[in-house]
């Protein structure tokens, strides 16, 4: 039986282990030959198709001289390609900061985004991210200055030329936009600068919106990801936030749940140029 969710981070691990064994300019018959595997399991390991012992990955990791941060944020993740149901806490696998996440993202070709709470860290001006991060009370002065960077880094795949920027589909709670934050005047005017550049798609739920089940809960994203050359893509998932930790789910149940969930909200939300037009209205009561 396939331990539900493993998928995910087996192929994350997997192309951490395929770029090592690249840039040591290893063949994958060269390596497995040192290794003393065959060209099929290395195969299968590189793809994500099986579970790897974390002895395996350690070896894996000095075969291809990586760094003893970098081997031990993947020793820990092929523990997660074990794991029943898995969480991942940010930074109990890899060094940065909710790094599966990110490049789960910056591959992905479509993004639908729904945020009850605060703005999409892709659509966050500097201020607006800065001030949110300092008002958690776990983060030092050093940290915070690291996750706003991140966050702006993050924020190029948008503006990219190759491959196609994701299409990035938002939708918010009015009550996000109306909060008094420092800055947000100009958080509101990029909101609808990049809406009108196209960059991605804002649609607002109205804050005096009946209650509906679909309001309800955490944020989620929702991933799409693009066939690669004769590849099938890799499946669509969900990804959800906790305060301490992120869910991600990638069976076809789950994610057909949350798209459920999403044409919900598309029902509930103004389209996107009622949605342009009270952005500018609550920009100018700003």
């Amino acid at each position: 039986m396939t331990h539900a969710g493993s998928s995910i981070p087996r192929r994350q691990l997997g192309r951490y282990l395929k770029q090592g064994r690249e840039e040591a300019g290893l063949s994958l018959e060269a390596a497995g030959e040192s290794l003393e595997w065959s060209r099929s399991t290395m195969y299968r390991i590189e793809g994500g198709g099986s579970a790897v012992k974390a002895r395996d990955v350690a070896a894996m990791c000095a075969l291809y001289g990586l760094p003893p941060e970098m081997t031990s944020a993947l020793i820990a993740l092929a523990a997660e390609t074990k794991a029943k149901g898995w969480w991942h806490a940010y930074g109990d696998t890899l060094p940065a900061w909710f790094e599966l996440y990110v490049g789960m993202e910056s591959t992905a070709s479509r993004l639908r985004h729904w945020e009850p709470d605060s703005l999409p860290g892709l659509l966050q001006t500097r201020e607006y991210a800065d001030h949110l991060l300092r008002s958690h009370p776990e983060l030092a002065e050093r940290e915070v200055g690291r996750l706003v960077e991140l966050r702006m880094e993050r924020q190029k795949i948008l503006m990219r030329k190759s491959p196609e920027p994701p299409r990035l589909e938002v939708i918010v709670d009015e009550n996000v936009l109306r909060r008094p934050f420092p800055g947000m005047a100009d958080q509101l005017g990029h909101l609808h600068n990049q809406a009108m550049a196209e960059v991605a798609t804002i649609r607002i739920v109205p804050r005096d919106t009946a209650p509906n089940y679909a309001l309800t809960g955490a944020g989620f994203v929702v991933l799409e990801f693009p066939a690669i050359g004769i590849r099938t893509p890799e499946p669509t998932t969900v990804y959800s936030e906790s305060l301490t930790g992120a869910l991600y789910l990638d069976k076809p149940a789950e994610v057909a749940s949350y798209s459920v969930r999403w044409r919900t909200l598309e029902g509930l939300a103004l389209d996107a140029d009622q949605s342009a037009s009270l952005l500018a209205t609550i920009a100018k009561e700003m």
